[in-house]
């Protein structure tokens, strides 16, 4: 008897070595694709309309119509008036102007680094493991947090006024000035001593490049002989340098900026607003003297807008010198 062999079926919809019945997924049309783009976009968009509204009309718009006021005479009462390069022209002339940029660069040039080597000092003695190493991170930089508050700056002119603690202690020392704050030559020690005081934030930047740096080094150079002094400059500089650079030049930018304090412990000292015979009148003291104490909004605002330049020409300064200084992971500079 022959013998009948039977197949399976295939199973329906299927054939051996062939795709479902229904075939591949179907790429998105690029229309659709088009319409899911924009309308995530749109919702990327919704989301940023409160911070880009913000910049238009609080940054941006400002920006513009005061640079369009520096070429005007305007005393915020009457309509502006073209009157092209005059503004610039009696800035130049002006000897409260160039006095106060006088006092305006010798703060940043003393203020800032002698904020930037308090906080350093404390950053390398915080970084050694020690008790209560938490608490004292939290106390040196809590005046960071509120030295630049109005009460502050009230306090700090009743400490160095007339009579007070400072004038108290010189005294016990044989040395009789008087208060800083009423003295047109000792009054910008008192804005740089309260700056330095404010080393809080500079000090945890560098804490943190500290932790940074390999122990390894400092033990191969210890073995060679190397001290303290000279581990400190050829192993800790290099290596925080990128931090180093970031502090001056965000420092620097801030010294270039200072206001309320020079305002409120110069206010009133001698009937000037910039401190008795204009001796705290840094730059931001005198634009504001200008534009809203002698209603002079277009001459204020010529000097914003050459502080603007100022300010950038320094940080160009300070980006060019760090291929110099700035030492990086990689070896570039």
């Amino acid at each position: 008897m022959g013998t009948t062999v039977t197949h399976a079926p295939a199973m329906e919809g299927l054939s051996q070595d062939s795709e479902p019945r229904h075939g591949p997924v179907k790429p998105e049309r690029p229309a659709a694709l088009k319409r899911r783009r924009r309308r995530e976009n749109l919702a990327g968009y919704l989301f940023m309309s409160p911070w880009i509204a913000g910049f238009l009309l609080l940054t941006a718009g400002p920006m513009v119509a005061s640079l369009y006021f520096a070429f005007t005479d305007y005393n915020l009462f009457d309509a502006p008036k073209w009157i092209g390069l005059d503004n610039f022209s009696e800035m130049f002339g002006d000897p409260r102007w160039r006095h106060s940029v006088q006092v305006t660069l010798w703060y940043v040039v003393v203020g800032t680094p002698l904020k930037l080597v308090a906080a350093l000092g404390v950053a390398l003695l915080l970084a050694q493991k020690r008790r209560g190493q938490a608490f004292y991170r939290a106390a040196f930089y809590a005046p960071s947090l509120i030295g630049a508050s109005v009460s502050i700056a009230i306090v700090w002119k009743a400490i160095f006024s007339d009579d007070a603690i400072v004038d108290r202690t010189q005294k016990i020392f044989g040395i009789d000035v008087g208060g800083w704050t009423g003295d047109p030559d000792m009054i910008i020690y008192s804005l740089v001593a309260l700056t330095v005081w404010q080393f809080g934030a500079p000090m945890v930047i560098f804490l943190a490049g500290l932790k940074q740096v390999p122990r390894e080094l400092y033990e191969a150079a210890e073995v060679d002989g190397a001290g303290k002094l000279r581990r400190f400059w050829n192993i800790t500089l290099p290596m925080i340098s990128p931090v180093l650079f970031f502090n001056v030049l965000l420092e620097t930018i801030h010294s270039f900026q200072i206001f309320s304090s020079a305002y409120i412990v110069g206010g009133g000292a001698g009937g000037n607003a910039c401190g008795p015979a204009d001796g705290s009148m840094v730059y931001t003291c005198y634009l504001y003297v200008q534009g809203f104490e002698n209603s002079r909004m277009g001459l204020a605002s010529a000097m914003a807008w050459m502080l603007l330049v100022a300010v950038a020409l320094v940080t160009a300064v300070l980006f060019w010198s760090q291929k110099r200084w700035v030492h990086y992971e990689e070896g570039a500079r």
